[in-house]
């Protein structure tokens, strides 16, 4: 990894979009920060494209898909999309969007009846977690999740990473993806991940192919579930928070910021900005 310094202005200066991570990212113990949140409106009053793909549930994303200046929010893992309903000429009129969640839309990758067995299926595994694995507990905002389930590592309790490995191998011997976050460790039934989610919702609200413009966006993340975007993306940037994992990535960003969470974002939305 380099220095965010050293990124070309040449290559930010083509760019259309910003797909990025939430937790510790954007945020800081689940609040987005200031700086993170004006880095979002600067980057959108710029006319750039602005997504994040999280790993936290639908139900968790919801009033910030309405109220944050963004196109669109991916939630758990890249299986379902909250679109802001109030639009002004193709644009989010952020006068007209409060937090009532009613005012979005709601897509998925899956059809309901599919989601329905999975769901059913994923309820027993999670019940086998708790029940095998030392100190596991289903995450706190496991009630607004629809398509995958998640164990808390570190937002509210801490689990050694043997019990982390333990709990990603009961998803994986059960048939499902599973990654671990900064926080939660996720699993799912379904080909989506973050790449596949970034793949769809550009195709979903823009018409247009990712891979055929893949380098004109930026991935920003910070742990070890944005290792595919990582691989995939040849502009792709780390907040400096990502040093915890560092020893655990095979895929590294390409450049890491000097700031940590939503002071590294912003740092990379002034580097963007400054380069148009």
């Amino acid at each position: 990894m380099s220095p965010l310094a050293q990124w070309p202005g040449s290559e930010q200066a083509g760019l259309i979009g910003i797909l990025t991570d939430i937790d510790d990212t954007l945020t800081s113990d689940g609040a987005i920060t200031p700086d993170a949140l004006q880095a979002l409106a600067a980057l959108k009053a710029a006319g750039l494209h602005v997504i994040p793909i999280t790993g936290r549930p639908v139900g968790w994303s919801e009033p910030f898909a309405a109220s944050w200046p963004v196109d669109a929010i991916v939630a758990e893992n890249g299986a379902v999309a909250l679109l802001p309903a109030v639009k002004n000429n193709g644009q989010i009129d952020l006068n007209s969007l409060s937090s009532k969640r009613e005012q979005l839309s709601k897509i998925y990758q899956q059809d309901a009846a599919t989601r329905a067995a999975n769901y059913a299926n994923m309820q027993q595994v999670l019940a086998q977690i708790e029940r095998e694995v030392p100190g596991a507990r289903r995450a706190t905002d496991s009630p607004g999740r629809e398509t995958d389930i998640a164990i808390d590592h570190s937002e509210f309790t801490h689990l050694p990473q043997e019990a982390i490995d333990h709990a990603v191998r009961i998803m994986r011997d059960a048939g499902m993806n599973a990654t671990v976050s900064s926080i939660h460790i996720n699993g799912w039934f379904g080909a989506h991940n973050k790449l596949e989610g970034a793949r769809w919702i550009v195709r979903e609200l823009f018409g247009r192919n990712l891979d055929a413009e893949i380098d004109r966006w930026v991935y920003v993340g910070d742990s070890t579930n944005d290792q595919v975007m990582f691989e995939h993306f040849p502009h792709s940037v780390g907040v400096a928070n990502i040093a915890r994992f560092v020893p655990q990535l095979t895929h590294r960003p390409r450049f890491v910021t000097q700031g940590e969470r939503g002071a590294g974002f912003a740092e990379v939305a002034r580097a963007v900005l400054a380069a148009r």
